[in-house]
C-alpha cells in the first residue's frame, strides 16, 4: 500500500484532533508537564513545513516519557495519543495508535 502527501497530512491532522480532545485530560492531572502539548505543537509545525521529522519525533519521545512518569491510567493514555499523534510525522501507521489512546483515555477518566 502507497500512500500519498495528501493521505499523510490527512491521517496527522485526524490524528492531532483526537489527541487534542484529550490533552486536557493529562493537563488537569500534570498541569506543569507541558511535554504531551509540545508533542502536538511540534506535529502543527510540521504540518506547516516549519520543523524537521527528527524534531517532532524527539517530541513524541518526550510525550510518552511523560506517560511513563504519570500514575493517573487516563492521564498516561492522553499522553500516548499525543506521543503517537506526533509520530504520525514520522510513521503515518501511527495514526489509528493515536486515535486508540484517545478512546483509552477518554474511558478512563469517565470510569
Amino acid at each position: 500500500m502507497a500512500f500519498t502527501d495528501t493521505d499523510h497530512l490527512i491521517a496527522a491532522e485526524q490524528a492531532l484532533r483526537e489527541a487534542k480532545a484529550v490533552l486536557r485530560i493529562f493537563e488537569r492531572i500534570e498541569p506543569d508537564d507541558p511535554r504531551p502539548r509540545k508533542a502536538l505543537e511540534a506535529l502543527t509545525a510540521w504540518m506547516k513545513g516549519e520543523l524537521g521529522v527528527t524534531d517532532v519525533r524527539q517530541a513524541a519521545f518526550d510525550a510518552h516519557e511523560a506517560a511513563r512518569d504519570v500514575g493517573d491510567e487516563a492521564a498516561r493514555f492522553a499522553a500516548r495519543a499525543c506521543g503517537q499523534a506526533a509520530s504520525v510525522a514520522h510513521v503515518i501507521t501511527h495514526a489509528p495508535h493515536a486515535t486508540r489512546y484517545a478512546e483509552k483515555a477518554k474511558s478512563a477518566s469517565i470510569s
